[in-house]
């Protein structure tokens, strides 16, 4: 059984920092990228970084950018580390893997999910 598996999130002043982890079990996913997403109330889930197969090929909104930094440990573990929190960046935080075509693919084109973990940004 494929699961990816969010952990990190929770409770932080402004300006503080997050690491999120991902891990994914129950099939090799050495071919496939890793997309960090985010859905706050109300909002659709949005794109926010991802990295490929490799621990390369990095992407970030702009919205995120140098303040954010995707990593890949392996195949099976990715990190997104969040620092100079905004309450604008409170959200349920996904990770997803997908054989997508470009480092901006949309969710539709992930097949695995994680469960999501709750990041609060309080101001």
């Amino acid at each position: 059984q494929v699961q990816l598996v969010e952990s990190g999130g929770g409770l932080v002043q402004a300006g503080g920092s997050l690491r999120l982890s991902c891990a994914a079990s129950g099939r090799t996913f050495t071919t496939y990228a890793i997309g960090w997403f985010r859905q706050a109330p109300g909002k659709e889930r949005d794109l926010v970084a991802t990295i490929n197969w490799s621990g390369g090929g990095r992407y970030y909104v702009d919205s995120v950018k140098g303040r954010f930094t995707i990593s890949r440990e392996n195949a099976e573990n990715t990190v997104l580390q969040m620092n100079s929190l905004k309450p604008e960046d409170t959200a349920v935080y996904y990770c997803a893997a997908g054989r997508i075509t470009s480092p901006r693919a949309r969710s539709h084109e992930y097949e695995y999910w994680g469960q999501g973990t709750q990041v609060t940004v309080s101001s």
